[in-house]
């Protein structure tokens, strides 16, 4: 029974995973949190299971160190150890850094970060599965979105967020793997992003959208938060 288990908490453990790289022009940063705020979980991978915890803005465990530079309508992708290995939405939400502020220890608290792109479920398959062909990112080893083309240049914080739902049939089941990337994005136009929410704030703990349905079966789904600004 112990080896059994040990077993069984092993494989939870592996189901779990990270962002730590970002992914720039296709190529991936070399190392772990070079430009990505060092998680919580970075020697866990665990998820943040209550949206209502400071921890959902970054879950970070230390200040960052480091800053990318990413192009206006570029694609920046996030690369996951070691997998998406829960079905579920991605979520790309973006926070600029108050031009006096420092970005290596900026909070982003308050109504600052506007979602700026979703993975979410493909909708029309009556009902819906927990699989591939509802859920595009499960299983992906990086998931990407493209950094609106007139959001103005600055800096930034650049939050991922997977929302797991393989075990939120109930209030408080969902687990949350987030972390934030410190960029500096060029090229950028005169947009006014929004709407901007707060994390924590954006998500209640009973939205829809972190509750999941095995039975009845779900046939449509629709991800907590703002809709995407496109610009």
């Amino acid at each position: 029974m112990l080896l059994t288990t040990a077993f069984l908490w092993a494989t939870v453990a592996q189901a779990h995973y990270r962002f730590p790289k970002l992914i720039i022009d296709g190529q991936t940063e070399a190392a772990e949190w070079t430009s990505i705020r060092q998680t919580k979980n970075y020697q866990t991978n665990s998820g943040v299971t209550s949206v209502t915890s400071a921890d959902m803005r970054c879950f970070q465990n230390k200040a960052g160190t480091g800053i990318a530079t990413v192009v206006a309508g570029s694609v920046l992708g996030f690369a996951a150890a070691a997998s998406v290995s829960h079905f579920g939405p991605v979520q790309f939400y973006m926070a600029k850094v108050p031009g006096s502020a420092d970005i290596n220890t900026w909070e982003a608290s308050g109504n600052v970060w506007f979602k700026a792109g979703s993975i979410s479920a493909v909708q029309g398959n009556d009902p819906l599965t927990s699989d591939e062909k509802t859920w595009p990112a499960y299983k992906k080893t990086s998931v990407e979105f493209t950094v609106p083309k007139n959001v103005p240049s600055g800096k930034y914080l650049i939050r991922v967020e997977s929302i797991a739902l393989h075990q939120a049939q109930s209030v408080g089941g969902a687990q949350i793997y987030l972390s934030c990337a410190q960029v500096e994005v060029t090229g950028g136009g005169n947009g006014t992003p929004g709407p901007l929410v707060a994390f924590p704030g954006a998500y209640s703990p009973n939205d829809p959208g972190l509750i999941w349905s095995y039975y009845p079966i779900a046939t449509s789904y629709k991800a907590p938060g703002p809709d995407v600004w496109t610009g």
